[in-house]
């Protein structure tokens, strides 16, 4: 086992990693910047380090101030959490040198699966299957004449890319001139990778996903699936996991194949497979994230599972406590993604939380990443926290989830509270399924809804 566990992140992330760590004996350090010196996560750990000024590129994105910070505290292995370096095959192989364990996946593997086009191409090497596509293009030229061949409409997409960052949906040749200079542009800037590739798009898909997690020892599970559909601008608001999400007589194969492809390909960590489901049912593989997900506590909810300390567990070397078979997912679990925005423009909502009460009681759970009095910063994600529900069946879990929205008081700054209510309270939410145009297509046109969120954006901040 580890002695000792630099989480590299801040938020919400951070604190979910330093409670797990915790829970296994392990001692925890904290990096930050200078405007997160006050954050939750430096408070709960048992060390913390200041690796730099505000800006993530010159601290949570800079890897010489990571690993100066883990040899200096004596840190024996690095989390990533999710997002800044989590999927960066730069920063494990310079964890390797430095002969600190990097909790995820092997550079090789990252590389093998986390690059969309390799991943693409793993996918085509097992038989999962794919919407029609290209590999990486190089120039506009490659782009239009694959565009002929494919069909419009198109998404150009970065290889290295990741939360709809990068992605341009195309739908004639025009489109497609305008976007690529743009979308390479977009790509360089957030992965510092510009490749570009085509692929098919689906007008009203629904988002799957399966999550899985690999030990070194050949064990290889399978241990849910969620329903991630509801986005904004490709970004997820709200995740689902219960059984049957994905249904008809190739889901068992489709697990089967993926779970075959984890194990011959030597992959070693916690992953998601994600999948665009068409109106016919039928599944295609979208993508892998090499990397703890925003959404797994839902899955912990329905599994009873600790995925984040199972993660540890396997980068340890040891066995995963999952059985071969695991049991199957019980009752119906709900996330909520709470930002500090506007709930009308979307804009972020940076300043100080002059009150915060999360909500409580059977079946709830918040992963947060703040404290009444806290500074939200203006230069990092604005997720503040997650209010995840379970319950026997999902209309329980929809009350339960209304409950819960009722109970939460942020004050200070704007929050997308309301805009959740609105969504859960949506008699098409109810009914279901939704697909990944839910939000504007149905809430946000919504002539009488039921939450005003209108006036919830006017109202005068405390």
């Amino acid at each position: 086992m580890f002695r000792k566990v630099l989480i590299a992140n801040r938020g919400e992330i951070a604190v979910r990693v330093i409670r797990a760590c915790k829970e296994l004996g392990m001692r925890t350090v904290a990096v930050h910047s200078q405007c997160d010196v006050d954050a939750l996560h430096v408070r709960l750990a048992d060390e913390a380090v200041c690796i730099g000024p505000n800006s993530a590129s010159r601290s949570y994105l800079h890897i010489p101030a990571l690993v100066a910070a883990a040899e200096i505290t004596g840190a024996d292995a690095i989390h990533p959490g999710y997002g800044f370096l989590s999927e960066s095959a730069a920063f494990a192989e310079v964890c390797r040198r430095c002969q600190i364990t990097f909790i995820g996946p092997t550079p090789e593997a990252m590389r093998a699966w986390g690059d969309k086009v390799s991943a693409r191409a793993q996918a085509r090497r097992f038989g999962i299957p794919l919407l029609p596509g290209t590999d990486t293009l190089a120039h506009l030229s490659d782009a239009l004449g694959a565009a002929r061949e494919l069909g419009f409409p198109l998404m150009l997409k970065a290889s290295g890319g990741g939360g709809g960052r990068g992605l341009k949906i195309v739908r004639d040749e025009a489109a497609l001139v305008r976007a690529f200079d743009s979308a390479r542009a977009e790509a360089q800037a957030g992965f510092g990778n510009p490749e570009l590739f085509l692929e098919r798009f689906i007008e009203r898909p629904r988002h799957i996903e399966l999550q899985v997690i690999a030990d070194h020892h050949g064990h290889v599970s399978c241990v849910g699936e969620r329903e991630c559909s509801i986005q904004r601008r490709h970004q997820k608001l709200l995740e689902e996991s219960s059984p049957g999400l994905l249904s008809g007589a190739a889901h068992g194969r489709l697990i089967e194949v993926a779970v075959e492809a984890l194990r011959e390909t030597g992959y070693r960590s916690l992953g998601t497979l994600e999948f665009i489901v068409d109106e016919q049912g039928a599944a295609y593989f979208l993508e892998m994230n090499t990397r703890v997900q925003v959404e797994h506590p839902v899955t912990e909810m329905v599994t009873g599972l600790d995925l984040v300390a199972e993660q540890i567990l396997v980068a340890a070397g040891g066995r995963l406590t999952i059985p071969v078979k695991p049991m199957a997912p019980r009752g119906h679990a709900i996330e909520c993604r709470v930002n500090a925005e506007d709930p009308v423009t979307f804009a972020p909502s940076p300043g100080r939380i002059t009150e915060y009460h999360p909500p409580g009681g059977t079946g709830v759970r918040v992963d947060g990443g703040v404290y009444g009095g806290c500074v939200v910063p203006p230069h990092y994600d604005s997720l503040l926290a997650k209010v995840i529900v379970h319950a026997a069946t999902r209309p329980q879990a929809i009350a339960r989830m209304r409950r819960a929205l009722d109970e939460f008081i942020v004050e200070g700054v704007r929050t997308n509270l309301l805009l959740h209510r609105r969504i859960i309270e949506h008699p098409a939410f109810a009914s279901g399924p939704m697909s990944t145009r839910f939000l504007e297509e149905t809430v946000l046109r919504d002539p009488s809804p039921r939450v005003n969120l209108d006036a919830a954006a006017a109202r005068p901040l405390r």
